[in-house]
């Protein structure tokens, strides 16, 4: 493991060159094809994440695979209702869906799962290189039992991840994660490399299959969407940072000349970037659109596997915690749908005060994606208009239960085709019609010894301190609770609607914070306030 640390450490140095040094790629590549040591998995509901080289493997991934399959062979009738199957017979006969983002050796590492699943008698339908969401409405169109996706996400380029969802097409639950972590670390000492070799899958077409399911379930108003386009007035920058989402928006909207894309090329390595829909990574975005006269002009970038997107109109950078308040106010104002919203705890509460003057209910969730299912699911009665997170994530009305950057890209293209304005402006609509918050996320360190349990346990014991009607100090001021949420950490809310919240890591000494508030000069103090109420 240390060989491949030192590895990393050299092709993600400053002075890496792809011209010279791909060698030390080629390396990383072949340990990961040979290696023989073992892993500790921990599969939850994001998937399990390691290293390529070392933990990342294409043995241990063979273990991964027969895990899998052995949770099914071996499931009890809830498990097998958690997996929306009856029996490892429908299992083979439906299928599995398997595919991958740009990452190094992602072929490779499906081959090893899916060849596990080929010796069981497990059809298998490959898309290649995948978006998140594709997975999921794969699952749905070809009515298949399950998908893998080959991904870690957003994280550098070292990493690769794999993800497991069940036959609904949504994140699998502790539930199911649980008992793959279980069984693939039992399996992993004891398993006898296998060599891979080809796999007699049945290639599909991820993209289209996309496409005819948000045509059958009317998720997206593609018309108005097209005669947007059709009318000339609209510049629409995308920047793929090389993930697999590259050639997606051109599929989808019929490669229309008004689309400039950016970052298309084949680079697992992202150009030396953490490949992230960030801020400084919108950059590239910004000097195409800026350089734009348009009336119409709108901007995206996307993570490596196409579940999270952020935007900039040519006047504005615009996250999910303003994007998804203009998604919900415009299912509800313009499209005259009924439902809910869904948010997880850590998002901002400007959707909150807009939901509640239109009359709908806010379902506030623990952080992460699978919490949503009650309210994406096709069958849920309320259905969630809008779900989203802070962290970039979204879906909605008849759409996927995984977040879907594409459903975003979309969804924003068709909220300034019926509206006429660009998000900057519907957001400053909404500015003056409900007020201003000021969002931020920040955090600090702690002991080491606090990691897990007694740091849990360490934040719980807050709510003790700010129950409703309490007085917090918070600056000079003394703020009166006025709610109080313990879904996932210790959410403060207070009179005038400003709020803190305070989050455990789950595997590191650190303790996250968040905090909104209506007066921006406010955010420091809210910091300040959430900090001392950790360590009283």
């Amino acid at each position: 493991m240390e060989a491949i640390a030192q590895l990393w450490k050299k092709i993600q140095s400053p002075d890496f060159n792809p011209a010279t040094d791909m060698p030390l790629v080629e390396n990383v590549k072949q340990m990961a094809l040979t290696s023989q040591e073992p892993a500790k998995v921990n599969f939850g509901t994001s998937g399990w994440r390691g290293v390529v080289g070392s933990e990342f493997t294409i043995r241990n991934l063979q273990v991964v695979g027969a895990a899998i399959l052995r949770m099914y062979r071996e499931a009890s009738p809830q498990l097998f209702e958690a997996l929306g199957i009856q029996n490892f017979d429908e299992l083979k006969e439906k299928g599995l869906v398997i595919g991958h983002d740009n990452r190094l050796l992602g072929k490779e590492f499906c081959m090893a799962v899916a060849g596990q699943f080929e010796k069981a008698g497990v059809k298998i339908y490959y898309g290649g290189e995948m978006a998140t969401p594709e997975f999921s409405t794969a699952v749905e169109m070809l009515s298949a039992a399950c998908s893998i996706n080959m991904t870690p996400s957003h994280n550098p380029s070292q990493y690769n991840g794999i993800k497991f969802n069940p036959a609904d097409g949504g994140p699998a639950g502790s539930e199911i994660t649980d008992v793959i972590t279980i069984l693939s670390n039992d399996m992993m000492k004891s398993h006898q490399f296998e060599p891979v070799g080809e796999v007699a899958w049945e290639i599909i077409e991820p993209v289209k299959i996309y496409k005819d399911f948000l045509i059958k379930q009317e998720t997206i108003k593609f018309g108005r969407i097209q005669k947007l386009i059709d009318e000339g007035r609209l510049t629409l920058v995308c920047d793929y940072v090389h993930g697999s989402t590259r050639g997606r928006p051109a599929a989808l909207l019929g490669n229309p000349e008004c689309l400039i894309n950016l970052r298309t090329e084949d680079d697992p390595l992202f150009g030396g970037v953490a490949p992230e829909p960030s801020s400084k990574n919108l950059e590239l975005v910004r000097q195409a659109l800026d350089a734009s006269k348009n009336w119409f002009r709108l901007g995206a970038i996307f993570d490596p596997d196409g579940d999270r997107i952020r935007f900039y109109d040519g006047t504005r950078e615009i996250d999910m915690n303003s994007f998804g308040a203009i998604a919900f106010h415009y299912m509800v104002t313009w499209r005259k749908e009924h439902g809910v919203v869904a948010k997880s705890v850590a998002t901002s509460n400007f959707v909150n005060i807009i939901a509640e003057k239109l009359g709908v209910d806010v379902m506030e969730t623990p952080v992460g994606f699978k919490n949503f299912r009650p309210w994406l699911a096709r069958d849920a009665r309320p259905k969630a208009l809008i779900a989203f997170e802070e962290s970039d994530g979204i879906s909605g009305l008849n759409n996927t239960l995984e977040k879907d950057a594409q459903f975003g890209l979309l969804l924003a293209l068709e909220i300034i085709a019926v509206t006429g304005k660009n998000l900057g402006e519907y957001l400053d609509a909404l500015y003056a019609e409900y007020g201003r918050f000021y969002p931020t996320r920040s955090g600090f360190e702690v002991d080491k010894s606090l990691v897990g349990e007694p740091l849990i346990a360490k934040v719980n014991a807050v709510a003790t301190l700010a129950q409703p009607k309490m007085k917090i100090l918070v600056g000079k001021e003394e703020k009166e609770v006025k709610q109080l949420l313990t879904l996932d950490g210790v959410k403060i809310i207070f009179m005038d609607d400003s709020w803190m919240l305070i989050r455990p890591s789950g595997t590191e000494p650190k303790v996250r914070i968040y905090t909104e508030c209506r007066n921006p000069e406010e955010k420091d103090d809210l910091f300040e306030a959430a900090k001392s109420l950790f360590f009283k």
